[in-house]
Protein backbone atom coordinates (compact mmCIF):
# COMPACT_ATOMS: atom_id res chain seq x y z
CA UNK A 1 0.00 0.00 0.00
CA UNK A 2 1.34 3.29 -0.90
CA UNK A 3 2.06 5.67 1.58
CA UNK A 4 -0.89 9.07 0.95
CA UNK A 5 0.38 12.45 1.77
CA UNK A 6 -2.02 15.03 3.12
CA UNK A 7 -0.83 18.38 2.87
CA UNK A 8 -1.06 20.92 5.26
CA UNK A 9 -1.35 24.10 3.64
CA UNK A 10 -4.67 23.09 1.60
CA UNK A 11 -6.35 22.01 4.92
CA UNK A 12 -6.38 17.96 5.88
CA UNK A 13 -8.89 15.41 6.62
CA UNK A 14 -8.62 15.30 10.57
CA UNK A 15 -9.36 11.96 10.46
CA UNK A 16 -6.16 11.17 8.78
CA UNK A 17 -4.27 13.00 10.99
CA UNK A 18 -5.81 11.04 14.01
CA UNK A 19 -5.59 7.82 12.57
CA UNK A 20 -1.42 9.10 11.42
CA UNK A 21 -1.08 10.46 15.33
CA UNK A 22 -2.19 6.63 16.07
CA UNK A 23 0.71 5.16 14.51
CA UNK A 24 2.63 6.81 17.57
CA UNK A 25 2.05 3.82 20.32
CA UNK A 26 1.43 6.34 23.66
CA UNK A 27 0.87 5.06 27.54
CA UNK A 28 -2.50 5.19 28.67
CA UNK A 29 -2.81 7.30 31.88
CA UNK A 30 -5.76 8.24 34.37
CA UNK A 31 -4.76 11.80 35.30
CA UNK A 32 -6.62 12.61 38.81
CA UNK A 33 -7.65 15.64 40.79
CA UNK A 34 -10.31 17.20 42.89
CA UNK A 35 -11.04 20.32 44.62
CA UNK A 36 -13.75 21.82 46.73
CA UNK A 37 -15.39 18.05 46.91
CA UNK A 38 -15.12 17.45 43.91
CA UNK A 39 -13.16 14.43 42.50
CA UNK A 40 -12.28 13.62 38.83
CA UNK A 41 -10.11 11.37 36.36
CA UNK A 42 -9.51 11.79 32.58
CA UNK A 43 -7.89 8.94 30.67
CA UNK A 44 -5.29 10.37 28.38
CA UNK A 45 -2.56 9.26 26.20
CA UNK A 46 -0.92 13.01 25.92
CA UNK A 47 1.32 12.52 28.78
CA UNK A 48 4.88 13.67 28.20
CA UNK A 49 7.91 13.73 30.62
CA UNK A 50 9.07 17.16 29.98
CA UNK A 51 12.53 18.39 32.17
CA UNK A 52 14.34 16.69 34.45
CA UNK A 53 15.71 19.70 36.25
CA UNK A 54 13.46 20.60 37.31
CA UNK A 55 10.78 17.78 36.98
CA UNK A 56 8.68 18.67 35.06
CA UNK A 57 5.82 16.99 32.63
CA UNK A 58 3.38 17.74 30.82
CA UNK A 59 -0.29 16.14 29.74
CA UNK A 60 -3.57 17.98 27.44
CA UNK A 61 -7.33 18.07 28.26
CA UNK A 62 -9.53 18.98 25.53
CA UNK A 63 -11.20 22.69 26.49
CA UNK A 64 -14.94 20.96 26.71
CA UNK A 65 -14.51 18.41 29.64
CA UNK A 66 -16.06 19.34 32.34
CA UNK A 67 -13.09 18.28 34.69
CA UNK A 68 -11.22 21.02 33.55
CA UNK A 69 -12.89 23.53 36.63
CA UNK A 70 -11.61 21.12 39.15
CA UNK A 71 -8.09 20.63 37.40
CA UNK A 72 -7.69 24.41 37.48
CA UNK A 73 -8.61 25.20 40.93
CA UNK A 74 -6.84 21.68 42.21
CA UNK A 75 -3.08 22.64 43.82
CA UNK A 76 -2.10 18.99 42.41
CA UNK A 77 -2.79 16.12 40.12
CA UNK A 78 -1.76 12.72 39.58
CA UNK A 79 -0.64 10.83 36.71
CA UNK A 80 -1.58 7.42 37.01
CA UNK A 81 0.02 5.04 34.41
CA UNK A 82 -1.91 2.36 34.17
CA UNK A 83 -0.91 -1.28 33.95
CA UNK A 84 -1.60 -4.15 31.02
CA UNK A 85 -4.70 -5.36 32.79
CA UNK A 86 -6.32 -2.16 33.47
CA UNK A 87 -8.36 -1.50 30.48
CA UNK A 88 -11.52 -1.46 32.04
CA UNK A 89 -10.08 1.44 34.48
CA UNK A 90 -9.10 3.24 31.27
CA UNK A 91 -12.78 3.19 30.47
CA UNK A 92 -14.42 4.04 32.98
CA UNK A 93 -12.19 6.80 33.39
CA UNK A 94 -13.02 7.65 29.24
CA UNK A 95 -17.07 8.19 29.80
CA UNK A 96 -18.61 11.07 31.48
CA UNK A 97 -20.29 9.47 34.81
CA UNK A 98 -21.06 11.41 37.71
CA UNK A 99 -18.83 9.36 39.90
CA UNK A 100 -16.17 7.89 38.15
CA UNK A 101 -14.73 6.44 41.47
CA UNK A 102 -17.67 5.04 42.88
CA UNK A 103 -16.47 1.63 44.50
CA UNK A 104 -12.78 2.49 43.56
CA UNK A 105 -10.25 2.11 46.55
CA UNK A 106 -7.63 4.68 45.92
CA UNK A 107 -5.22 6.79 47.72
CA UNK A 108 -4.58 10.71 48.62
CA UNK A 109 -1.66 11.58 47.72
CA UNK A 110 -0.29 15.38 47.93
CA UNK A 111 -2.33 18.52 47.41
CA UNK A 112 -5.17 15.44 47.83
CA UNK A 113 -4.45 14.03 44.38
CA UNK A 114 -5.78 10.58 43.99
CA UNK A 115 -3.82 7.37 43.52
CA UNK A 116 -4.92 4.30 41.64
CA UNK A 117 -3.99 1.06 42.97
CA UNK A 118 -2.08 -1.42 40.90
CA UNK A 119 -0.92 0.75 38.11
CA UNK A 120 2.56 0.69 36.60
CA UNK A 121 3.57 4.00 37.81
CA UNK A 122 1.99 6.77 39.69
CA UNK A 123 2.94 10.84 39.47
CA UNK A 124 2.21 13.17 41.77
CA UNK A 125 2.43 16.63 40.77
CA UNK A 126 2.05 20.64 42.05
CA UNK A 127 0.50 22.24 39.08
CA UNK A 128 2.44 24.52 37.84
CA UNK A 129 0.91 26.29 34.88
CA UNK A 130 -1.72 25.58 31.70
CA UNK A 131 -1.07 26.65 28.47
CA UNK A 132 -3.39 26.80 25.42
CA UNK A 133 -3.19 24.66 23.17
CA UNK A 134 -5.30 25.35 20.24
CA UNK A 135 -8.54 22.88 20.94
CA UNK A 136 -6.81 21.56 24.25
CA UNK A 137 -5.33 23.06 27.74
CA UNK A 138 -2.10 21.78 28.31
CA UNK A 139 -1.20 21.29 32.04
CA UNK A 140 1.95 21.24 33.32
CA UNK A 141 2.63 20.14 36.65
CA UNK A 142 6.53 19.91 38.61
CA UNK A 143 6.92 16.21 40.08
CA UNK A 144 6.61 16.45 43.74
CA UNK A 145 6.42 12.17 44.21
CA UNK A 146 6.41 8.83 42.48
CA UNK A 147 6.48 5.65 41.99
CA UNK A 148 6.92 2.86 39.90
CA UNK A 149 5.94 -0.87 39.79
CA UNK A 150 7.18 -4.30 37.78
CA UNK A 151 3.77 -4.17 36.45
CA UNK A 152 3.83 -3.73 32.18
CA UNK A 153 2.38 -1.21 30.89
CA UNK A 154 -1.04 -0.70 29.20
CA UNK A 155 -0.65 1.00 25.50
CA UNK A 156 -2.87 2.52 22.61
CA UNK A 157 -1.82 2.01 18.80
CA UNK A 158 -3.99 2.69 16.32
CA UNK A 159 -7.41 3.15 17.76
CA UNK A 160 -6.53 -0.07 20.49
CA UNK A 161 -4.83 -1.00 23.81
CA UNK A 162 -1.87 -3.09 22.89
CA UNK A 163 0.84 -4.74 25.13
CA UNK A 164 4.54 -3.86 25.42
CA UNK A 165 6.75 -7.26 24.39
CA UNK A 166 10.68 -7.38 24.98
CA UNK A 167 11.87 -6.96 21.24
CA UNK A 168 13.05 -10.33 20.21
CA UNK A 169 15.90 -9.13 19.03
CA UNK A 170 17.65 -7.45 22.45
CA UNK A 171 18.44 -9.29 25.34
CA UNK A 172 17.35 -8.13 28.87
CA UNK A 173 19.12 -6.12 31.00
Amino acid sequence: MADRVHPAVAGFDTRALRNTLGCFATGVTVVTAQADGRRVGVTANSFSSLSLDPPLILWSLVKTSSSYPVFEQASHFAVNILAQGQFDLSNRFARSTSDKFAGLTFDEGHGGCLLLRETCATIQCARERILDGGDHWILIGEVTAFTASDHAPLLYHRGAYSSAKPHPGLSPG
